[in-house]
């Protein structure tokens, strides 16, 4: 599983725990919170009533006094009421009266006169100066169908509890604004958990998004291919910028090692060629002269081998450099055409030396690429000159360029005796080299793959291959992006 998935399947459990429990924490509490509204107003109305009830009381009419017609009046009454939208055409309230000893002596629905209440928690409590309330079913059958009651002492003028007055009111009247109040918690408890999943859904792709640039930077790296370390604020950019230096140095350790290696082992054959020459022109006082042939063979030995060392070192100084790039630092336009026309100028005397001939086949209208004009030079005047060794005399040597899709393909092509098919898998190898038709002399290895990293370096690769339809000769070039 991606660790981005990981990361979002974790927070998405949070979030829905979260939202869970605090979703069931809110709508559980809307209906005991509005009960308790709707219990304190009660309680004052009960307080209320009683007071107003208690001259009628003691006087022997509660139940034809003037309280109990303007009690029964509430039946006719249009409230005419509107609550947050709810319609409320009449009171729901029943109150009803009862003496000390718990009878009902007045109840405005007139159905519970005469009977025993004393036995009920809200009058029995409340006749013995305690709060009285309670919460009972209408019918036994529906259990959810309650009614609340409330009482109030009505007490004589020596503050004796005489009677009791209950104000009741079914809890199905307040039931709309508890459901509308529960369906609006529940509505935002989604909406916020939907926000939250977004938030989760932004942030995992981002850590992932981080972590993947992270993840394919290193593959690169340890692919041996040109990368730049991501750019990114915070420890992520911290975490790049460390591993970019963790890089540097350690391919920098690897490769002296690696070049130290290679080139004290290509360095051996030249060295010894010229101790071997140095020796035998070193004759002893008492030896016969060396013929004047032989001297200048061991001599021109000598410096043959010197300029293949020096010409070692240079392409070796300018493969290095190329090498420590990551990247171009400062591309610019240049059209290959007016670049390979440079170049062919520049090796026009060799090749001529060599008994060949340079044919151009450049396509001027060619858009610029973007690139470092001096390193594409130095990587045509390469391929050049490596036609130029394995060109036979009086053979064509092919300069061309061409649009292949959105790139530019430019290559040389010789007539020599081709690549052997052993080696076509490692001539961009640095000191891989191949013996020349004349002489049997190697190269230095490095011209080829110093256009190999051109070519890297400039988004593009390098390939060679033979000429086929047995045609004698190979094909190098460089393909660079548009």
């Amino acid at each position: 599983m991606r660790i981005g998935l990981r990361i979002f399947l974790g927070y998405f459990l949070i979030v829905a725990v979260a939202a869970f429990l605090l979703a069931r924490v809110f709508v559980a509490e809307v209906k005991p919170g509005v009960r308790q509204a709707m219990e304190d107003t009660l309680v004052d109305t009960a307080n209320v009533l009683a007071e107003l009830a208690t001259d009628d009381f003691l006087a022997g009419r509660i139940d034809r006094g003037d309280f109990a017609k303007r009690v029964r009046s509430l039946d006719g009454r249009d409230v005419g009421a509107a609550i947050w939208g709810f319609r409320k055409p009449e009171t729901s309230y029943r109150v009803y009266v009862t003496d000390a000893r718990g009878i009902v002596v007045f109840d405005s629905s007139g159905a519970a006169v005469g009977q025993d209440y004393s036995r009920w928690n809200d009058v029995y409590l409340t006749l013995r100066g305690r709060y009285g309330a309670r919460s009972s079913a209408v019918d036994p059958a529906r259990p959810d169908d309650t009614v609340m009651h409330v009482a109030a002492p009505i007490r004589d003028e020596r503050g004796r509890v005489i009677g009791s007055l209950t104000v009741a009111k079914p809890n199905a009247a307040i039931a709309p604004f508890i459901a509308r109040s529960q369906a609006v918690v529940t509505r935002w408890g989604f909406v916020l958990m939907g926000a939250a999943l977004a938030v989760g859904v932004i942030v995992s792709w981002w850590l992932s998004r981080q972590i993947g640039l992270l993840r394919r930077y290193a593959q690169a790296v340890t692919a041996g291919k040109r990368a730049d370390p991501p750019h990114a604020a915070g420890e992520f950019g911290e975490l790049g910028q460390a591993l970019e230096t963790m890089r540097a140095r350690l391919e920098g350790k690897q490769y002296v090692e690696q070049y130290v290696h290679t080139l004290t082992h290509e360095m051996k054959s030249p060295l010894a060629a010229i101790r071997g020459s140095a020796e035998l022109l070193e004759s002893p006082p008492g030896d016969a002269p060396m013929p004047d042939a032989d001297r200048a063979r061991f001599a021109g030995s000598i410096r043959r081998q010197a300029e293949r060392l020096a010409q070692m070192i240079d392409k070796l100084l300018a493969l290095a450099a190329v090498e420590h790039r990551q990247r171009l630092e400062r591309p610019e336009p240049v059209a290959l055409a007016a670049i390979a026309r440079e170049a062919a100028e520049q090796c026009a005397q060799r090749i001529e030396s060599a008994g060949a001939r340079l044919l151009l086949d450049l396509d001027p209208s060619l858009p610029p690429v973007r690139g470092d004009a001096f390193l594409l030079r130095q990587a045509l005047i390469n391929l050049l000159d490596n036609a130029a060794d394995f060109s036979p005399p009086g053979g064509e040597i092919a300069l061309r360029l061409q649009a292949v899709g959105e790139a530019q393909r430019i290559e040389v092509g010789d007539r020599g005796p081709g690549v052997p098919d052993y080696a076509l898998g490692r001539v961009f190898e640095r000191f891989y080299s191949l013996p020349r038709p004349a002489g049997g002399s190697r190269s230095s290895g490095l011209g080829l793959c110093f256009v190999a990293e051109v070519a890297s370096l400039h988004g593009g690769v390098a390939e060679l291959r033979n000429r086929g339809d047995g045609e004698s000769g190979a094909i190098a070039g460089m393909s660079i992006p548009g």
